[in-house]
């Protein structure tokens, strides 16, 4: 196992590994580069969907995702397609994945299965390293915070109405809200990260929409500042897993008129806490 870092402040690629075939003592030892970078990136993975989200079970539990259906006999492996006639990919923002559930996921896994020539990479954000770099003012005030979270804001639904009309699941609700910690600690490290994010968080609780706009604009500018990201480029049978507890992540939209077709499977997680 070789281990390559993309950036200081997160992103490992790993190679030498086949995740088909993992030992428990390999699996602890990439829970640990886990942990440690964030993201972890895995090249040249033959995995079928049947074998993706065995590898999902390798490092926690899969759940669904409400507004999609899964594939057909794997209902928690979804399919994230941006196709050759749009011009809006799904989730092409800055964001942590449903921050408006109860209890959001730990982790999400991403294999992709096709590429466009060019274009189409993902960049990630640590947010320890966005909630260090503020001032200790700034991290007493947000400490006593809790972000309202909203599957509906307007910013995050346009491309997923879309993809509710052709693959929808009709026990869906129409929205979700959660009300989570504005910085979390994280339940394996002990860290503290931030915990809000443009796509879903609409403002503080307490607070209206007008109130909180400034201080989110900041936030939002603050915790993607280019010096706390990685950027990850994808082939096919690049296999990404990053932590949605402490890692925010952005698909890059700059491959109209080509094709980008990925799977995704989230693992359950466990509610915020400060």
């Amino acid at each position: 196992m070789q281990v390559r870092r993309l950036s200081e402040a997160l992103g490992a690629e790993i190679s030498g590994v086949d995740l088909s075939r993992l030992s428990d003592t390999s699996v602890a030892s990439l829970r640990a580069l886990w942990l440690e970078h964030l993201v972890l990136v895995f090249h040249d993975q033959n995995l079928p969907p049947g074998e993706f989200l065995g590898v999902a079970h390798r490092f926690g539990e899969p759940m669904d995702y409400p507004f999609l259906r899964g594939l057909d006999g794997y209902p928690q492996v979804t399919v994230v397609a941006k196709l050759e006639h749009e011009t809006i990919n799904f989730g092409g923002m800055w964001h942590s994945d449903t921050t408006y559930l109860p209890e959001p996921p730990s982790a999400t896994l991403l294999i992709a299965r096709e590429v466009p020539p060019h274009g189409g990479d993902t960049l990630f954000a640590s947010q320890y390293a966005a909630y260090d770099a503020l001032s200790p003012g700034l991290k007493r005030a947000l400490d006593g915070l809790d972000g309202v979270s909203s599957s509906a804001k307007a910013d995050a639904s346009r491309t997923r109405e879309d993809r509710i009309r052709e693959s929808g699941r009709a026990d869906r609700p129409e929205e979700f809200h959660a009300i989570h910690p504005a910085v979390r600690t994280h339940p394996e490290t002990g860290r503290r990260a931030l915990y809000v994010n443009p796509a879903h968080t609409v403002r503080f609780d307490g607070m209206t929409e007008e109130e909180s706009a400034p201080l989110l604009a900041f936030l939002h500018a603050h915790q993607t500042r280019p010096e706390f990201t990685c950027r990850v480029s994808w082939r096919g049978g690049t296999l990404a897993l990053w932590d949605n507890r402490s890692v925010l992540h952005n698909p890059v939209n700059d491959y109209h008129g080509f094709r980008r077709v990925m799977h995704r499977v989230t693992l359950k997680g466990d509610t915020p806490r400060r």
